[in-house]
């Protein structure tokens, strides 16, 4: 059984939810997402709670009945406070720059890599860290996926771009024959 499809979703006060038949609309603002759950489960949304209940009892129907309850958490989430990644260049003369839509990252390549930013990514670079928000979940990850992607950690001397919480596991370099 789902333990996560269970809990149900509190929404928080500035927030308006509402359903238009198996569409999830959240409000706060000017800001519009929407979630369709295209009938695969049953969805209540009533006195600032939102409910998800199992179409069925099979295996997919469960399945979809968590995915849709933690696709819907990550929206009013994402909505009322953001989602946050934040990377850490390493190396020398690896260093980012924030210029309007673009990231421009210097990490050790003849030219420089500028990264075009999607539309509802912010990004901020202080120092060697590059910190990246947003209000979805699945693009802020993405494009920390992309910008970590240009220039993975190598494990002999930890240079490279990586995930603050990420720990790289190195490798000791080579030994003399004697």
């Amino acid at each position: 059984m789902s333990r996560i499809g269970k809990q149900p979703i509190s929404i928080p006060s500035g927030l308006d939810v509402s359903l238009n038949g198996s569409v999830l609309v959240f409000k706060k603002g000017n800001a519009t997402k929407e979630l369709d759950t295209k009938g695969n489960v049953n969805v209540e949304v009533k006195d600032g709670i939102i409910t998800f209940t199992s179409k069925g009892d099979d295996r997919q129907s469960r399945a979809y009945w968590g995915t849709y309850r933690a696709l819907a958490n990550n929206i009013v989430i994402g909505l009322t406070a953001g989602f946050t990644r934040q990377l850490e260049i390493n190396g020398v003369g690896y260093k980012a720059a924030a210029k309007g839509k673009v990231l421009e990252l210097a990490l050790g390549f003849s030219h420089p890599i500028n990264y075009e930013l999607p539309e509802g990514v912010e990004v901020s670079v202080e120092k060697n860290i590059i910190t990246i928000k947003g209000s979805d979940k699945q693009l802020v990850g993405q494009v920390a996926a992309e910008v970590r992607g240009f220039r993975p950690p190598e494990p002999y001397k930890g240079k490279g771009v990586k995930y603050v919480e990420e720990r790289i596991i190195r490798k000791a370099g080579k030994t003399s024959k004697k």
